[in-house]
């Protein structure tokens, strides 16, 4: 290895291609150049976090005026990109990436962020795995026998590095482990950079988590050096960044001009963002939201967000992506799937409505029902990019009116927040980090809603729709039963040999205790190899 680069990972076999010296010299020339920023950022948000904590209300920023008024548009991106009217997303195991390559899908994320439980071996397994897929040669034998190869048509491929906040633990960088974003995003770019362009298609990404244009302009930053280091022509990466932090949903046009030259629109992440607008509000009772079932696309807050997302992104000529529809359809109940189903169209008729370029889904069943949604309002055309949506007007207060008329607090929706917490880290911390999960595709960002949840409803003394408060007291009766009834789904066998103690340790501390974390995952990281 390069001095000043260690890797306290396995360094064996396939791993050996992906952690060549020249691959690790230049995720640690990345991380060189551009962790002091990262940490600057990381403290800004901090800082950020205590004038919340003091009752500042976020806004437009006055100093920023000048991008919001101005006439500009971000570049134009490569044809395998025009057209995102359904994308799936899903981790980066083999076998999910073929089948979500070969839904039907126009684009496919791979996802190293919320869907990935980021064990060492999942991390460099899914590079081994991308740089397959782009070659054309992936391939999967079950143990079954069943065989999974890449289609005629696969879809266009993005890809999801960690966000700033994370670190990669497995390397060290002069004593220090590796910022997850640059590593990620650095291994991807060095193995497929030039190898994506030369297939026709280019460095693709998906952003996540971002609270500024400040960090999106070190995203900006990032690209730039990467594509002059490995002599790749200016402007061939191509990013879309979620706005799923309410901090974001107030710089979009600022994210957008700072990363112009790269940009390929903003997508409405939408369980981040109901766990951002919990996590920064959180000692506000005026702002403690209901049941999760009840926080829906058409609430105050979430409707103004996503319209003027659409209207942003299309008056800079970028493409606007909604949110993500996690119903997994039953091979054993029908009317399960009408009813859901039912609910997923009407979601996607509304975001096509309001001019959305294209949505996602989390599972390949759902591409054929979105896609004639989404064909019915396009037709022939890739997207939806002249639809200005003049009309859309929304101020501060639109993005922070967080009333929801008749909603509750239910004893089953925190039932429910306990029990899919518990499973959904109970899952990960076994390596899986995609969950279905009562019908739902459940990932990071929804347990994070969880858990936060009960937390502010702790907080603030909140009341249920019988009167009763909740209380730590109350979560821990409640936790008992869940894990019982955890215990007698599954079986004594299935659950001694899981990781449900830990799990369960686990949510405690980032549901129950005093001060509130920030990312359940920081925690959770500490618990895999």
């Amino acid at each position: 290895m390069s001095e000043g680069i260690e890797v306290i990972g396995p360094v064996e076999g396939d791993f050996a291609e992906i952690l060549t010296p020249e691959a690790l010299s230049f995720v640690a020339d990345l991380h060189r150049r551009f962790n002091s920023e990262r940490e600057t950022r990381l403290r800004a948000r901090a800082l950020r976090q205590e004038r919340l904590d003091r009752g500042e209300l976020p806004d437009f920023a006055a100093e920023t005026q000048n991008i919001r008024d101005g006439d500009w548009r971000v570049a134009s991106v490569p044809g395998d990109l025009m057209d995102r009217r359904v994308e799936i997303t899903g981790p980066v195991d083999r076998k999910m990436m073929i089948n979500a390559l070969n839904s039907g899908a126009k684009v496919f994320m791979a996802d190293f962020e919320d869907s990935n439980s980021p064990t060492w071996e999942n991390n460099i397994h899914g590079h081994r795995n991308l740089i397959d897929a782009i070659e054309g040669t992936i391939e999967f034998t079950s143990q079954d026998g069943k065989r999974y190869e890449l289609g005629e048509q696969p879809a266009t491929l993005m890809v999801r590095p960690r966000g700033w906040h994370l670190v990669e633990k497995h390397v060290f960088v002069d004593g220090h482990p590796i910022s997850a974003s640059l590593f990620d995003f650095g291994l991807y770019m060095f193995h497929n950079g030039r190898r994506s362009l030369e297939r026709g298609t280019g460095p693709y990404f998906y952003l996540p988590k971002l609270e500024s244009h400040l960090e999106a302009r070190l995203w900006n930053e990032v690209f730039v050096a990467a594509q002059e280091e490995l002599g790749i022509a200016p402007g061939s990466i191509k990013a879309t960044v979620l706005i799923e932090t309410i901090l974001a949903a107030f710089e979009m046009d600022e994210i957008l001009y700072e990363l112009r030259d790269h940009s390929a629109g903003l997508n409405a992440g939408r369980w981040d963002y109901i766990f951002s607008v919990i996590k920064k509000f959180r000692n506000r009772p005026d702002m403690v939201l209901p049941d999760r079932a009840q926080v829906s696309m058409t609430v105050p807050f979430m409707r103004a967000y996503t319209e003027l997302l659409v209207a942003t992104c299309h008056k800079r000529g970028a493409f606007a992506i909604g949110g993500m529809a996690a119903f997994i359809p039953s091979r054993r109940d029908p009317e399960i799937n009408e009813v859901a189903l039912s609910k997923v169209r009407e979601d996607k008729q509304r975001e096509s409505a309001d001019g959305c370029d294209g949505t996602w889904v989390a599972h390949p069943d759902l591409v054929p029902p979105v896609l004639e949604v989404f064909d019915g309002v396009l037709g022939d055309k890739p997207n939806q990019l002249d639809v200005l949506r003049d009309d859309v007007k929304v101020a501060a207060p639109d993005l922070l009116n967080t009333l929801i008329e008749g909603a509750t607090i239910t004893e089953a929706g925190l039932r429910t927040n306990i029990s899919v917490a518990i499973l959904y880290l109970e899952s990960w911390l076994r390596g899986t980090g995609a969950a279905a999960l009562f019908n739902l595709m459940e990932d990071a960002a929804t347990a994070e809603i969880s858990r936060s949840q009960i937390w502010q409803w702790i907080r603030h003394d909140a009341l249920m729709d019988d009167g009763r408060s909740v209380t730590r007291e109350l979560v821990h009766a409640l936790v008992v039963e869940e894990i019982d009834k955890i215990e007698e789904a599954i079986g004594e066998d299935l659950f001694v040999r899981g990781r449900f103690d830990d799990a369960r340790h686990l949510f405690e501390t980032v549901a129950l205790s005093d001060e509130f974390p920030e990312f359940l995952t920081l925690k959770a990281y500490e618990l895999i190899d």
